[in-house]
């Protein structure tokens, strides 16, 4: 039986949180499409205070911004582009162009093309998320992408230099320090000053995700982002600080963070409750992490490993990390997550920093049907075919024009045998099926 020790809000109340959420930027990208450059720079000064002569910064700026890193923050930035650039290399040489025979005469190919400019969100007005430059910009790099925009809000009234100096590495080709709702509706939409372009991917608060929402059609997204979740499932086989502490890890991200522990150890869940409070008391993060916890926390106790991949798999989660005497059977049969994270030794903040994986990722249950960004997203998978013989286009002309006609379209139909009549040698009349 599945117990519930811990309950988040109702889903109503989150409901009506997202409709006013929708309201507020529908009429704001109304006003960026209307104005352009006006209403990005009367939105930057309302929630960035923040005007300058130029939201794209030069490359003066640029340099000015990443001498003002530490030698060792480099050091680290270089190191974990390392790994997200090793994986994504990899994962890239997996997709491959095809071409092949199905007939004779008859050949059948696709090709991986990039997407031809894209916008990376990277967030920056209450953490400066240095990594996220590297799981967009790099990526989009390593699939070819010509033309890579990223835009970050400003940190304390200024672009951060960890994340100009991580965009700027990882291969973008424009940088704004702009944020927000008019961030990726610049982008998107485009102004007098910014080129739209085809597709929008990063994380970014519920406004900016409900922004690409909106806009998703008119450009391409990476993926329907809400707020970062994380579900811990474990057993007896750890104890409650790894557990409490995992849970807050991701919680401090924001006032909506959705954490859950699922479960078969009554012992453990009990525990892990009493450990939360206690590292809540000491985290300098609390007044974040402890809404998260007490609106959208949750414990599940289950009877059986069974029912932990049950539930796990019904609530689809963003990170999770698996601790158990069976991370392994967990591996093999979970089919509906963001990223596992599996043993102690792990843990989700290294795939979100720096392991190598990408850290944008599905969440509200979007795992039930989509991955999380990869080098993939930013290649369109584009197909091709051509008839190389007489023969060849005479035989499939042939089943083509019966199947149309089995459908009723004749102009189809005439289509294949004009080609019949001209290849084989046949005079097969107009809207007639071929034989």
């Amino acid at each position: 039986m599945i117990e519930y020790l811990k309950r988040g809000k109702q889903e109503a109340d989150r409901v009506a949180e997202d409709a006013e959420v929708r309201e507020v930027v529908e009429r704001t990208l109304a006003d960026i499409e209307a104005r352009g450059d006006a209403a990005v720079r009367e939105l930057s000064e309302t929630f960035d205070g923040y005007s300058p002569p130029s939201f794209r910064l030069s490359s003066s700026e640029i340099e000015a911004l990443i001498n003002r890193v530490s030698a060792r923050d480099m050091e680290d930035i270089a190191f974990a582009q390392t790994q997200v650039r090793t994986f994504a290399e990899a994962q890239r040489a997996s997709m491959q162009d095809i071409e092949i025979e199905t007939l004779p005469g008859v050949v059948l190919g696709h090709k991986n093309i990039p997407v031809q400019s894209v916008g990376c969100y990277v967030p920056a007005g209450k953490f400066p998320m240095v990594a996220s430059a590297h799981m967009s910009v790099l990526t989009a790099a390593v699939a070819g992408v010509p033309r890579i925009l990223a835009a970050t809000p400003p940190f304390k009234g200024e672009p951060n230099p960890a994340v100009v100096a991580a965009m700027h590495l990882g291969g973008a080709h424009e940088i704004y320090a702009l944020g927000g709702i008019q961030a990726v509706g610049a982008m998107a939409l485009g102004t007098e000053s910014i080129e739209p372009v085809h597709m929008l991917v990063g994380p970014g608060n519920a406004y900016v995700a409900e922004a690409k929402r909106q806009l998703f059609g008119r450009v391409g997204i990476d993926l329907f982002a809400g707020p970062t979740e994380t579900m811990v499932i474990a057993d007896e086989t750890v104890d409650a600080e790894l557990c409490a502490t995992d849970l807050l890890g991701q919680a401090e991200h924001g006032y909506n963070s959705p954490a859950v522990l699922v479960t078969n150890s009554r012992r453990l869940a009990e525990q892990t409750v009493v450990e939360v409070e206690r590292l809540l008391e000491i985290l300098p993060t609390a007044d974040t992490a402890s809404v998260s916890w007490r609106d959208y926390g949750e414990v599940i106790l289950c009877d059986s490993y069974e029912e932990m991949l049950q539930v796990a798999d019904e609530i689809a989660s963003e990170h999770v990390q698996v601790m158990t005497d069976r991370d392994e059977w967990f591996l093999e049969h979970m089919t509906c997550y963001g990223a596992l994270f599996l043993g102690a030794r792990t843990n989700v903040a290294n795939g979100d920093k720096v392991i190598g994986t990408n850290h944008t990722l599905p969440t509200r249950k979007a795992g039930r049907y989509t991955g999380g960004l990869w080098v993939g997203k930013f290649l369109k998978t584009h197909s091709y075919q051509k008839v190389t013989s007489d023969e060849a286009a005479a035989a499939i002309g042939a089943y083509c024009s019966r199947l149309s006609m089995l459908e009723g379209f004749v102009a189809h139909a005439e289509q294949a045998n004009v080609r019949v009549r001209r290849y084989g040698g046949k005079n097969v009349p107009y809207g007639a099926a071929a034989e």
